[in-house]
């Protein structure tokens, strides 16, 4: 069987790289295809995934459109090359369009409700759409396929994933030193128009330094005196920093459900919400989201302040990781069985 896995953000370079690993000692053929978006060719050279790059991310409604006839038109020439089986991406524009116009079947993973354009243009042409159970938004009835889990589960559970102390040194950390994470996106993707996250960076990072270190990862520009705290090592240690962090704070979703997923509490400053982070804080307490424009920051302050307080955190959070991955299926287990299944017949 052979495979195409479009890669399109860095976050599903860790969605995909077991599952590459388990199609290939499958002895199928895995081709994979990138977008230039952000760290996500960096990630992939660092695993040691080779790729073919269709060229960079683009910003802006006019940016996306422009980009999405040039990617199509390259994507369908890899198609029509290599001939490939199936084809699964997240999000999964690309596969779903160029798979339509080829004949070949295209399996979907999303998790991103407020993602509606790219929904809209993805659904009507895809094979199948997969999302976690906690999926808020609609999906095609014949095409949905749920399952229990998040996509951060496919790279952060303990089966696949174990946090090694010694990361912590290339972030400039020493033993025990406690410290937290704050997230900061660029805003750029189609589903962010019109979205923020926190109003007021440098006052939120002098109120949380009183409980330990702030290391930023930031997808934007830092004001010069925010510059020294932002994470310089190699992006594909960022799991062992957050498995280590005393908390989690910041606008990434994703980020949020792998501190969860790891056991560190998080917190999503956004004004968009998404069903997973629902789940997590309504099931198992083990993120909060805030969303209100204005006093979302303050909210989030507050309740890192309350957290950071606590002795007993760390355990409760732990008990809690706990119960959730007793619910859980093995992602990546999922991820190559149904994408197999919709492969096509030669």
């Amino acid at each position: 069987m052979r495979i195409l896995v479009d890669i399109t953000h860095p976050a599903h370079v860790h969605f995909f790289r077991n599952a590459l690993d388990e199609w290939r000692g499958r002895g199928h053929d895995v081709v994979v295809t990138a977008r230039g978006k952000d760290i996500a060719l960096e990630l992939l050279k660092d695993y040691g995934i080779g790729h073919r790059d269709l060229g960079p991310a683009r910003a802006g409604l006019p940016g996306l459109a422009r980009e999405l006839l040039v990617r199509n038109w390259r994507l369908g020439k890899v198609v029509r090359e290599v001939r490939p089986d199936v084809l699964t991406a997240i999000g999964g524009i690309f596969i779903a369009q160029v798979g339509w116009l080829t004949g070949v079947p295209s399996v979907v993973f999303t998790d991103t409700e407020n993602a509606t354009l790219s929904n809209r243009l993805t659904f009507p042409f895809c094979t199948a759409v997969c999302t976690p159970r906690c999926y808020e938004a609609p999906v095609p009835r014949a095409k949905h396929r749920t399952y229990a889990g998040y996509h951060e589960l496919a790279y952060t559970t303990p089966r696949r994933f174990t946090p090694d102390p010694s990361a912590l040194a290339a972030f400039g950390l020493r033993p025990a030193e406690p410290f937290l994470v704050l997230r900061l996106v660029s805003w750029g993707a189609a589903h962010d128009v019109s979205d923020h996250g926190f109003t007021e960076v440098a006052g939120a990072v002098k109120r949380l330094s009183a409980y330990g270190r702030v290391v930023i990862s930031s997808e934007r520009r830092l004001p010069p005196v925010l510059e020294p705290l932002r994470a310089a090592a190699k992006p594909h240690l960022m799991h062992h920093l957050l498995a280590f962090a005393r908390l989690f704070i910041g606008e990434s979703a994703t980020m949020a459900s792998e501190s969860a997923t790891l056991g560190t509490p998080a917190l999503f400053v956004s004004t968009s919400v998404r069903g997973y982070t629902n789940e997590q804080e309504q099931r198992y307490g083990l993120t909060y989201t805030f969303s209100d424009p204005r006093e979302g920051q303050r909210q989030a302050l507050e309740k890192a302040e309350e957290i950071l307080s606590d002795p007993r955190a760390g355990a409760l959070w732990e008990e809690k990781r706990q119960r959730m991955l007793a619910d859980m299926t093995d992602v990546t287990d999922y991820v190559v069985d149904v994408v197999e299944s919709h492969a096509r017949l030669r």
